[in-house]
């Protein structure tokens, strides 16, 4: 495994998977009922924007730290909703300059209480080793040295019978889209009732839709397509934006994407020049 996601740690593409992520979190907290994290492809939980890695490619500077020195642009009804999310970066942050980024496992756990559970898991050994390092001694999570695909199966349904499953693969070999859906039809046969949030890179528009229709002939109910591309399709492949695929989504959901969409697209986009797909793969849609 040649990948490390410290290389692109922050970037647009984290911003819109941690606002989601953070977004359906804060709705399974309206409940008293414990639910539980399950984090496929976890990574080191807190990143050096100004190491070795995310320094090199600087790309952080064009997705948090634009967020970040926009905020004061951002709408009221969209800064409500991206609150949680860049309450944490700040705490992450103390000073005027953001210098840490903290990943999905870090941003789930910072917003877990006490009866809430992560299991972070992670192949790299490595990030595996790191991960364990920084969850030291925390009861609360659970970190698992082990490919995140096999999680799907061996780690569902959890206890709680209640929570969300965050797959965000590398993306670096043939065939991960194919694996998304065959991996999601696997884990909800085995927690139909649980909510999954699907990463998925927008470089190949073609290969996308395919992995669209694909969602639309597995039958699951309920499936939100988010995307966001901060620029039109290259010439060459190119990561020209990111999308999320939401199985069983919180019903707040699609209603908050809409407010939130336009506005990421607008601070993200490059010379305006972004855009942002939010519609239903399968599934009634939500009256605004």
């Amino acid at each position: 495994m040649n990948y490390r996601h410290a290389y692109h740690a922050g970037n647009f593409a984290d911003v819109v998977k941690h606002v989601v992520l953070t977004r359906i979190i804060e709705y399974l907290k309206r409940k008293e009922q414990a639910f539980r994290v399950i984090d496929t492809h976890a990574g080191i939980g807190r990143y050096d924007l100004r190491g070795t890695e995310a320094g090199k490619t600087a790309e952080w500077q064009q997705g948090i730290a634009r967020l970040l020195d926009d905020a004061s642009a951002i709408p009221a009804d969209a800064a409500e909703l991206l609150a949680p999310y860049l309450d944490i970066i700040r705490a992450e942050n103390a000073g005027d300059s953001v210098k840490t980024y903290p990943g999905s496992p870090l941003l789930a756990r910072s917003m877990m209480r006490k009866q809430d559970r992560l299991s972070a898991i992670e192949l790299h050994p490595d990030d595996a080793r790191a991960l364990s390092a920084l969850f030291v001694g925390d009861h609360q999570v659970r970190v698992i040295h082990l490919d995140g695909w096999l999680a799907l199966g061996a780690h569902l349904p959890p206890k709680e019978k209640r929570g969300l499953v965050l797959v965000d693969p590398p993306f670096e070999i043939a065939g991960e889209f194919d694996r998304l859906v065959d991996g999601l039809v696997k884990a909800h046969k085995r927690f139909p009732g649980g909510t999954y949030a699907l990463w998925y890179p927008v470089k190949d528009r073609q290969e996308v839709q395919r992995f669209i229709s694909k969602l639309h002939e597995t039958h699951i109910a309920k499936i939100l397509r988010l995307e966001l591309a901060i620029r039109p399709p290259s010439p060459e492949p190119r990561l020209d934006g990111c999308g999320m695929i939401v199985v069983n989504p919180p019903y707040t959901l699609e209603a908050e994407m809409k407010l939130l969409l336009p506005c990421l697209t607008n601070l993200l986009g490059e010379a305006k020049a972004g855009s942002f797909t939010l519609e239903w793969v399968r599934g009634e849609q939500v009256a605004s």
